[in-house]
């Protein structure tokens, strides 16, 4: 099985040559349960297309993002990356039919040393990645992205699956950080003020972790001064996959960068492994353990 790496318009890049990449499913390769709902890697390109049906569901359909017009035909959220990426699952199992019917939610990780020999991270597109990644030579990082989940499975138990999913998946391949793309609807960050100014003045990436928008996206987050802050109600402003972030100890980079393809105001995302609390490490730790070994 076999598929090809397309441009960021959705279709084959006639002028290079097609990477193509074969995926083979392990013989077992769940990380995760919870009742009905699992978490694993997809394991075929029929998989990953149907992840893709799902992504426009939820960018295109519900977050009216732009597409390109062969991605709008086939009604498919489609980019370069997607051929390189491992593409992370959730799966309802008291769906009658195939696998591909039974997709709720979809991540997608991409690894340092697969970026690297395959031109880089999507996030670099926004934010000025190259600088963190240089200081620490030493670490292996991943990028997570286009996380989506349909919306009548947008509950606590399906995000702690997609975590669980990520962190197996970390475990096995000996990730120190990961980072990736945090989206407030809408491309006005001025409607965020309360939110971004929250993240900017409270977990702001800083010294050996300090990362910001690339200089000629930057929109600041500095909208509101601390003392005008009244944290519970950022803390309700924010979507709910950053805040799940920062209770696992994330940090935020400088500055927001508007995505007008997709209508988002985007933040940088940055989570050391290091950073993550005990107890968190301990609800997850158990299962990650048992599964990770069986993630290819």
């Amino acid at each position: 099985m076999t598929i090809e790496l397309l441009d960021s318009t959705g279709v084959a890049d006639a002028a290079q040559p097609c990477v193509r990449k074969t995926i083979a499913a392990p013989a077992t390769d769940v990380l995760g349960r919870i009742a009905n709902l699992e978490t694993r890697l997809a394991r075929t390109a029929a998989e990953i297309d149907a992840a893709q049906a799902v992504r426009y569901r939820v960018f295109v359909e519900e977050m009216k993002a732009q597409v390109a017009p062969e991605a709008e035909r086939r009604k498919r959220d489609i980019d370069g990356w997607d051929a390189i990426c491992d593409h992370l699952l959730v799966l309802d199992t008291s769906i009658e039919g195939d696998p591909e019917e039974q997709i709720v939610g979809t991540y997608r990780l991409l690894r340092q040393e697969v970026a690297e020999r395959a031109g880089g991270f999507y996030s670099a597109s926004e934010f000025a990645i190259d600088e963190l990644l240089a200081r620490h030579p030493g670490k292996r990082f991943m990028e997570l992205g286009r996380s989506c989940v349909l919306p009548e499975y947008r509950t606590k138990r399906t995000v702690e699956l997609l975590w669980q999913g990520n962190w197996a998946y970390a475990l096995r391949h000996g990730v120190d950080a990961m980072f990736g793309c945090g989206s407030f609807p809408g491309v006005v960050p001025e409607e965020h003020a309360l939110a971004l100014s929250f993240l900017h003045h409270n977990i702001r990436t800083k010294d050996e972790w300090a990362v910001s928008a690339r200089p000629e996206l930057h929109r600041t987050m500095d909208l509101m001064p601390s003392e005008a802050i009244n944290p519970k109600k950022a803390l309700a402003a924010l979507p709910p996959l950053i805040k799940g972030y920062m209770r696992l100890g994330a940090m935020v980079g400088d500055g927001a960068v508007v995505d007008h393809a997709f209508r988002t105001t985007d933040v940088l995302i940055v989570l050391p492994i290091s950073n993550i609390s005990g107890r968190y490490l301990n609800y997850y730790g158990a299962d990650a353990g048992r599964f990770s070994s069986s993630v290819s």
